[in-house]
């Protein structure tokens, strides 16, 4: 198992786009920031730490990591975030930022108030 330090800020979003059969959204992932030198890419089992900031389409934060001074920490693709970011998230190098637009059904899916929603994410 590798550790990655990801120095990355991620902004998760929510819309209200509806996802049904043939309207099925497809993850999509924006680089905001490459680096030059990246040895490294993550992949499927690397422990990841980095910094996200979660906010609505309209711009309304609903969460972060950043004032909690302490980056989020978890494992690639064991599905221990969403499926998004499981996805999203893999062949990024340290330093990079990524912007993801996550559909429902690779976040949260049907759970309460985010049932048929996109999410995006900047990292």
């Amino acid at each position: 198992m590798r550790v990655l330090l990801l120095f990355a800020v991620t902004v998760l979003s929510l819309s209200p786009a509806a996802v049904s059969g043939a309207e099925k959204k497809k993850l999509q992932i924006g680089i905001k920031k490459r680096v030059d030198n990246c040895p490294i890419k993550s992949r499927k089992g690397d422990v990841l730490n980095m910094h996200y900031t979660g906010k609505l389409e309209d711009g309304t934060e609903f969460d972060s990591s950043i004032p909690r001074d302490r980056p989020f920490t978890f494992t690639l693709g064991t599905g221990q975030v969403i499926k998004g970011w499981d996805q999203g998230l893999l062949g990024m190098c340290e330093g990079e930022k990524r912007k993801l637009v996550i559909p429902a059904e690779l976040g949260y899916g049907d759970r309460g108030e985010t049932k048929s929603r996109q999410f995006w994410c900047l990292f």
